[in-house]
């Protein structure tokens, strides 16, 4: 078992707005007027430059005077929550090892950890969706008045009998937007079968190593954020769950020296080695930002999505096996826009992407001049077949409401060579 710090990058991404701090969150705002709403040309008022408080400012001795006016709502502001506590993992595996000849070695082991009081961003002020759907009926407000809708969470309402409602949002109301805390409050696991094999002899050194793993989060970053109304909601595939992971090494020494008793030099010291990967792929991340939760938990620069999901029809996926041919990756009309008022029935990860098979090669010449010394040519080449992989955490798009959904949109590298040399002494 061991316990951590906190993270330290989370320093980083507490965003005290003014006059709190020298954070700014404009909403919707173009660069060249970021006080100025790009949507409907609202102004917000300029809230710099800012009178810092006095340094013996407390709880129990605010600063007085204060005119806040410029700086309502507090919009983007991320802050660690009051009852956070340090972070810990237990990590525990068997393993067994057996000999098998004179020249190979064989393993298979059980690995697993659990991780406790993680780091999660969730709302610290999120809408009502129950308030927001009620009054999203013509009939229930004024006649000729707003509406509730998604995004609507910091608008005035006025209901059918006259009451003035300011915003959807709690529990810090009105004068706060949408808020983050960053809490103590996750946990992960992950649990893998590892075996492996090596085989050492007469110029051949040989292993090949397979991992049979699962890794479960409810926010595999910070970036991540969660419902605040239901942390275990989000919980599903980490980012960087991989099923299946084969990897061979590989180094064999030529014997051409036992061709030939003449031109040493040339014969000695020639060695081929690389390493074959074979492995499924990263979990696409499903989004959605059309606020249907009602909820308003928009990105703030920390979180990348809203919590945000579509509604998920079981059936065939239909994962397309061949990306090249420009076809969906899964069958996306599984995927439907979930009902005003509900986050969506999808998980944020539960199809992986595709997967890889890579060639990396080298073939090495030595010349050994003394004892000493030695130069080394190298000739390298990464992903030697070029072969084309649609591979990695971003491979196919998983938002919603991309018209790219479910399309695979990114590769790897394509075949790299390289030269090089080195001299020892």
């Amino acid at each position: 078992m061991f316990y951590t710090v906190i993270q330290g990058n989370t320093i980083a991404i507490d965003e005290p707005q003014p006059p709190y701090g020298l954070s700014y969150t404009g909403n919707g705002t173009l660069f060249a007027t970021p006080f100025i709403s790009a949507a409907d040309g609202s102004v917000h008022p300029q809230p710099f430059p800012m009178t810092f408080p006095p340094l013996n400012s407390t709880a129990s001795n605010p600063t007085k005077g204060i005119d806040f006016s410029p700086f309502l709502p507090q919009a983007g502001m991320t802050t660690p929550y009051r009852g956070n506590t340090y972070p810990y993992n237990e990590n525990y595996f068997f393993g067994i090892e057996r000999q098998l000849g004179m020249n190979t070695l064989a393993s298979v082991s059980y690995v697993g950890s659990q991780a406790h009081h993680l780091l999660l961003i969730y709302s610290a002020n999120p809408g009502n969706p129950a308030l927001c759907a009620a009054l999203s009926k013509p009939s229930a407000v004024a006649p000729g008045t707003t509406t509730c809708g998604p995004g609507g969470e910091d608008a005035t309402y006025i209901t059918a009998a006259g009451q003035v409602i300011n915003g959807t949002r709690g529990p810090f109301g009105p004068n706060f937007s949408n808020d983050d805390f960053e809490g103590s409050f996750g946990n992960s696991n992950y649990n893998s079968l590892q075996a492996s094999i090596r085989h050492s002899a007469k110029g051949l050194d040989l292993m090949f190593a397979y991992t049979y793993s699962k890794s479960i989060d409810q926010a595999s970053s910070i970036s991540d954020v969660v419902d605040p109304f239901n942390f275990a909601r989000m919980r599903g595939l980490s980012a960087w769950d991989m099923t299946h992971n084969l990897v061979a090494t590989y180094s064999y020494q030529f014997p051409f020296e036992r061709l030939s008793n003449h031109m040493k030099s040339l014969t000695r010291g020639w060695q081929i080695s690389g390493i074959t990967r074979i492995s499924s792929g990263f979990p696409v991340t499903i989004s959605s930002d059309t606020d249907t939760s009602l909820q308003g938990s928009s990105p703030n620069g920390v979180n990348n999505h809203l919590i945000d999901l579509p509604d998920y029809t079981p059936g065939n996926l239909n994962i397309n096996g061949n990306p090249r041919n420009g076809l969906p990756y899964f069958n996306t009309a599984l995927f439907t826009t979930a009902a005003l008022g509900t986050p969506g029935s999808a998980s944020r990860r539960t199809i992986h992407g595709p997967g890889a098979m890579n060639f990396d090669i080298s073939l090495m010449k030595s010349f050994k001049f003394t004892e000493t010394k030695t130069l080394q040519l190298r000739w390298e080449t990464f992903n030697t077949f070029n072969h084309a992989q649609f591979f990695g955490p971003s491979a196919v798009n998983g938002d919603f409401d991309s018209g790219l959904f479910g399309q695979v949109v990114k590769a790897a590298s394509p075949r790299v060579m390289q030269l090089g040399a080195k001299f020892t002494f």
